[in-house]
């Protein structure tokens, strides 16, 4: 059967790093308070000569070089974002054009934090169905554009920056011992809105708007609905924890990460954190994640690697993959 192997991956941030420190001269917060409720120990923030679609376009460069691929090996282009360049086209055109691209075709996905792992279930499909053998996946966001900065406690929680892989069309046997995306499951729940959301958009205030969010109603939330899909994917699969080379969760909350793992029984060295050096990242964190821990040696061809998040909507989901 055809399964979705990685081929490549990359990453970029914004040249401006934001440590909690400079967030002490702009809210009533402090360093001790935001790490030891997030983990967070800093973050990125995009200049304005930085947008999602230029930070895209550098994860993509990144994961091409990586690959040892081009522009013109890929087919399809993914990107995973909540903070588009513009209302349309979609940031990931803008992206197959700064690469040079006239081929193939583009398009976005918008699911806020949990907007990558659709984006590798979505790709994995396309590779599956035949209607493209390389995929380019990204994702990638400017959140520091829709925060509201005299809200202490959203604007000290996200960051900016972009990843991305390229999954390519590979024979395998259909077994759990084959490279590539093994099982994918997907989640939303709509009634969750209030908790989560942007207080704008073009149908109905005609502006952007800005973050707004319920922080402990999700934190409720999130460890549910994370085990839940994680679990899902285990069962499916018929794998443990045991089995589990790496986790590598939506970097939004140390604790959030923490209480996931131990409810699974997943041991915490094999867990990839992020969140300290990057903040949440929302769609970009997974693989800004993943490219850290490949990029470092931790993540190995043949380890097995679980994907998963949760984000506005609500929308939760995971991947099981064999890097």
């Amino acid at each position: 059967m055809i399964r979705s192997v990685v081929r490549g991956f990359g990453a970029a941030l914004p040249k401006r790093v934001m440590t909690n420190g400079d967030m002490e001269a702009i809210v009533d917060t402090s360093d001790e308070w935001i790490v030891q409720r997030t983990g967070i120990r800093q973050r990125y923030i995009a200049g304005d000569d930085e947008t999602t679609a230029s930070l895209g376009e550098a994860a993509a460069r990144a994961a091409l070089a990586n690959g040892g691929l081009t522009p013109a090996d890929i087919d399809l282009i993914i990107c995973a974002t909540s903070t588009p360049d513009n209302t349309f086209p979609a940031t990931s055109v803008n992206i197959q054009n700064r690469l040079g691209m006239s081929h193939g075709f583009a398009f976005d996905v918008q699911a806020v934090c949990t907007g990558f792992v659709y984006a590798v279930t979505t790709a994995d499909a396309y590779i599956r169905g035949g209607l493209a053998k390389r995929v380019l996946v990204i994702g990638a966001e400017t959140f520091s554009r829709i925060l509201d900065w005299n809200d202490r406690t959203t604007c000290v929680l996200f960051g900016d920056g972009a990843g991305a892989i390229i999954l390519e069309a590979t024979e395998g046997e259909g077994t759990v011992a084959d490279r590539g995306v093994l099982t994918a499951h997907l989640r939303s729940d709509g009634s969750h809105k209030e908790k989560l959301y942007v207080d704008g958009g073009p149908s109905t205030t005609g502006t952007v708007g800005k973050l707004r969010m319920e922080g402990r109603e999700v934190f409720k939330y999130a460890v549910g609905m994370i085990t839940d899909v994680i679990q899902a994917a285990f069962d499916s699969t018929g794998t443990t924890a045991d089995d589990l080379d790496w986790l590598v969760p939506h970097q939004a909350n140390r604790r959030i990460i923490d209480g996931s793992a131990k409810k699974l029984n997943i041991d915490a060295a094999k867990v990839v954190v992020t969140v300290d050096l990057h903040g949440n990242t929302s769609a970009a964190s997974i693989p800004l994640a993943l490219a850290t821990a490949a990029g470092d040696g931790r993540i190995k061809k043949g380890d097995l690697v679980m994907l998963e998040a949760m984000g506005g909507g609500f929308t939760w989901g995971a991947v099981l993959l064999r890097w």
